[in-house]
């Protein structure tokens, strides 16, 4: 891989994935700061979002290079957030973030199919590690508005959209410089399964396919109400700068990316993804302790272990499906990967967690933190015990 391609492929991936954490990691705090502004469609603004996944995956595998799609993608978000910086009321608000979602959520897709078309399956780790130096970097706007200019309530403020849509313009750029990734399925005949991006649900005709999507499925919903909801629990538990703190475990999440491909050579692709369920349990393990005895080493531990979790639940599997996709489905796989981790999965978590969270109200006000976490910790573990029972990898060729 030339060097001049490897580079544009790193920028793509850290603008990319830096995009949605600016605003979106701080808007409980911003809607929370707003009295009866607060929704269920907030929350759950990820998952909606990556429905459109598989769907403008489709459109990138058969009609248009993926890279003007992906700056298409931007485009859209970066006026949507722009529009969002504006908003007064909370109608107007949710419709605009609905829209810069939906444009944002099939870009972890494409980015990820672009990356595995030009570069090796071995690298894209090391790319994608990237990806979570620009969401980690997504802490310099609030960082810089807090220390260097006294912004206090920057993370409270419309300004944090004005940040994502600057982010998403020079998304558009980085996009529109990427090497040619032209459709691969272009001209091949086309049914409604196609239209709605659904072909790569073929994948699941295999039974190790199938029971994975499952389990992994069952522990997305452990694992993706963190994005929303940890902001919350860390403000209450009395941290201070909780983009930065919980960016800290985005920043570890490089170490992990760079071991990824030596864990799973050394552990197998079973081996690996059980020390991504266990390292998922011992997150809420720690979270459950913390908020029982008020010790933030505990939080600090749950925070450091995301990248772990991350690098296999998620880079793992999508690396996986890369290696067993034809080349015609090859966006849309990982579209249907991210639809199972972050669509599905974080739609059925938030939904649960809210119910959860409304249960653990104290009269007093405030939240029992320690039922959620324990409840998301028994998801984890069951998720652990039904791969470590039933999972069986295919044999090799």
């Amino acid at each position: 891989m030339k060097k001049g391609i490897l580079v544009r492929l790193m920028a793509m991936m850290f603008i990319q994935m830096m995009t949605f954490p600016v605003w979106f990691t701080t808007l409980a705090k911003f809607i929370g700061d707003r009295p009866g502004w607060d929704t269920p469609l907030y929350s759950m603004l990820m998952g909606i979002g990556m429905f459109a996944s598989p769907i403008v995956c489709m459109f990138a595998d058969r009609f248009l290079d993926s890279g003007k799609v992906l700056a298409l993608c931007n485009l859209v978000a970066a006026g949507s957030l722009s529009g969002a910086f504006f908003a007064t009321d909370s109608f107007t608000l949710s419709m605009l973030l609905l829209v810069a979602t939906v444009a944002l959520m099939p870009t972890w897709s494409l980015v990820s199919a672009v990356t595995m078309t030009h570069a090796s399956q071995s690298s894209f780790p090391y790319i994608r590690a990237l990806g979570s130096v620009g969401w980690a970097a997504s802490a310099v706007f609030s960082i810089v508005a807090i220390k260097c200019f006294g912004f206090t309530d920057f993370e409270k403020s419309p300004w944090i959209f004005a940040c994502g849509a600057l982010v998403a313009f020079i998304g558009v750029l980085v996009a529109l410089i990427q090497p040619a990734t032209p459709p691969k399925a272009k001209g091949t005949p086309m049914s409604v399964v196609d239209a709605l991006g659904l072909r790569a649900f073929v994948l699941l005709k295999n039974r190790s396919v199938f029971l994975l999507s499952v389990v992994v499925l069952l522990s997305m919903v452990a694992f993706q109400w963190y994005f929303y909801y940890n902001s919350q629990y860390l403000s209450d538990a009395g941290w201070n700068m909780t983009t930065a703190v919980i960016n800290i475990g985005t920043l570890v999440e490089l170490g992990f990316m760079m071991a990824l491909p030596w864990i799973i050579k050394r552990l197998g692709f079973k081996g690996s993804t059980l020390l991504g369920f266990a390292a998922l349990s011992f997150r809420y393990g720690a979270f459950y302790l913390a908020a029982k005895t008020g010790c933030h080493l505990l939080d600090f531990g749950g925070i450091m272990i995301h990248g772990l979790i991350f690098g296999i639940l998620i880079v793992g599997i999508q690396m996986h499906m890369a290696e067993i996709a034809p080349a015609e489905l090859r966006n849309q796989a990982q579209g249907f990967v991210m639809l199972l981790t972050a669509g599905i999965g974080y739609f059925l978590s938030v939904g649960l967690f809210r119910v959860v969270l409304k249960a653990s109200e104290l009269p007093t006000g405030g939240i029992d933190w320690t039922i959620p976490f324990m409840t998301a910790f028994l998801i984890a573990v069951v998720s652990f015990a039904l791969f470590a029972l039933f999972y069986r990898s295919p044999a090799k060729k």
